[in-house]
């Protein structure tokens, strides 16, 4: 249809998600209560703005296939079935799905067959073979031409710090772009030989600035770039992000519109696009961010039903016991958790420790909601305590690596008035997301945290638990932890390249089940190697 007068300004939505991490259903895995959340809350939003918006396109921003038991259950137990994930968006029918780091937890053959399932395109444009240095899916972006002859460009991004992250086998041939590098060329291609009349660049990333101030929020790694691709790149309108699990509405940076649209299917983000037609082309006019939160909205049926022989399965798995503790595991307040020993964080890092051979150990309690261990244990509480798919690594790193990595993890603390008492937690920590997960605590050496001191200058105890003597800095340790955390993430610097002494390419909460099926009964043990001094 020409742009005649008729059309002198149209108004269109661009609807999108990020980080839905698995989440389907509209109940949390580890309880059964009831969540206002989740893909099936998210179709009946999206059903209802493509109602009110004639014309609208939706982007989901990527970190989809993993997160939940669900998708665990996929991928490790059952992965003949159909992905559960990809069949539900293909009944929410995305104009296109942004490739997200989390996307390779299950390795590159499990995200290639998702994509083969998939009704609509993966873009990212700064994946590359590396044989060719062609887009690993084929897809850097897509263009949509509206009725009215409204021509929209979406270019896709994937964050180019996931090889800091991911397993070797699981990016073998993939050579990850700089993505404002990316973003140059194929934002000019878009304007130039596609001759869009709106770019939309959708990056499976964050802020690693402030929008409005312009100051750096985090350590400046290239983990998020998002301030970076608004400030440097010419030619984007809209910018949507992901990756930080925030809600960004009605930010501008160099007079691009930044939006980004929380996480876990809570809400969906909607900016509303009004498009003048001047001299018969089409130009951006006034831009409106919003976003739709789906508390008190109906899950739809349609995605219910959709996974519903799988989740079937899912609740028969999650519910067998394998196992029993004798003793209390229980977490009751996860702060107290991370002021001193507990038996939990003891268990998950005496399997550490056995599995990877050795006799010092890290780990984290991810989330505030683990619920720990009681009783009979069944699947559904080893996941709901260890959440992410990582799998173990040992890696040799020296008495000195040991302590920046605890002087670290004591950042987490707010320094205390001193003789006061009080604390609370690094901002650091809590903003633009949650970062508890950041937290290590250790078994096989004895320290002690001061937050009362300075930061870098707290640790003052930090002995080997099996000799008692002081840990020497110029020797070197092995040391069993996540693969993410060995490999630096978190701004543990300090352990990235260390020489690998064992790596086992097993998601370490099989480890936690295999370990508590092959005994039967584990004990709650508390030896008080560590705790934090206010």
């Amino acid at each position: 249809m020409s742009k005649d007068q008729q059309h002198e300004s149209n108004t269109i939505a661009i609807l999108h998600t990020s980080d839905i991490h698995g989440t389907v259903l509209p109940y949390r895995y580890a309880d059964q209560m009831p969540i206002e959340a989740g893909l099936s809350n998210i179709s009946t939003v999206i059903k209802e703005l493509r109602r009110q918006y004639k014309d609208s396109i939706y982007v989901d921003n990527g970190d989809l296939l993993q997160g939940t038991p669900l998708t665990y259950y996929h991928a490790r137990i059952n992965p003949d079935l159909p992905n559960p994930l990809t069949a539900c968006m293909n009944l929410l029918q995305p104009d296109a799905v942004v490739v997200g780091n989390h996307e390779f937890n299950y390795g590159l053959s499990y995200l290639r067959q998702a994509v083969k399932e998939s009704k609509f395109p993966w873009l990212s444009a700064n994946l590359l073979e590396e044989s060719n240095r062609e887009p690993i899916f084929g897809v850097p972006y897509i263009t949509k031409e509206l009725p009215v002859g409204i021509k929209i460009g979406v270019l896709g991004l994937t964050t180019s710090y996931i090889p800091n992250w991911e397993l070797p086998q699981h990016i073998a041939g993939i050579h990850f772009e700089c993505v404002v590098q990316a973003a140059k060329r194929w934002v000019k291609v878009l304007r130039e030989e596609e001759h869009v009349d709106l770019v939309v660049v959708s990056y499976h990333g964050g802020l690693e600035r402030d929008a409005s101030s312009g100051e750096l929020t985090e350590a400046d790694t290239g983990e998020n770039e998002g301030y970076r691709l608004a400030a440097e790149v010419q030619g984007i309108d809209i910018l949507l992000t992901g990756h930080q699990h925030r809600v960004i509405v009605n930010e501008r940076i160099d007079g691009v519109v930044i939006a980004q649209p929380g996480s876990h299917g809570q809400g969906v983000g909607c900016i509303e696009v009004q498009m003048d037609c001047v001299e018969e082309n089409w130009k951006v006019g006034a831009i409106r961010s919003t976003w739709m939160d789906c508390a008190g909205t109906a899950p739809d049926r349609q995605i219910i039903d959709q996974v519903a022989a799988i989740e079937a399965e899912v609740q028969i798995w999650l519910d067998k016991p394998i196992g029993q503790v004798e003793g209390d595991m229980t977490v009751t307040d996860a702060s107290q958790v991370r002021l001193a020993d507990h038996p939990l964080i003891e268990f998950i890092n005496r399997v550490q420790m056995e599995y990877g051979q050795t006799t010092i150990s890290n780990t984290a309690l991810f989330d505030d909601t683990a619920p720990g261990f009681v009783g009979y244990i069944t699947m559904r509480q080893v996941l709901a305590n260890y959440i992410y798919a990582n799998t173990l690594k040992v890696i040799r790193v020296t008495g000195q690596d040991i302590r920046d990595a605890l002087e670290q993890t004591a950042s987490y603390f707010e320094r205390a008035e001193q003789g006061s008492g009080q604390y609370c937690i690094h901002k650091a920590y809590l903003y633009p997301k949650p970062q508890h997960y950041n937290y290590d605590m250790w078994e096989g050496i004895e320290y002690e945290i001061d937050i009362s001191r300075a930061v870098g200058e707290r640790i003052t105890k930090l002995l080997v638990s099996s000799s008692g003597q002081p840990i020497d800095m110029h020797n070197t340790y092995d040391v069993a932890m996540n693969h993410y955390r060995a490999a630096g993430g978190g701004n543990y610097v300090m352990f990235a390249n260390k020489p690998t002494v064992l790596d086992v390419p097993t998601d370490i909460a099989e480890l936690i089940a295999n370990y508590i099926i092959q005994r039967g009964t584990i004990h709650s043990t508390l030896n008080h190697n560590w705790r934090v001094v206010t």
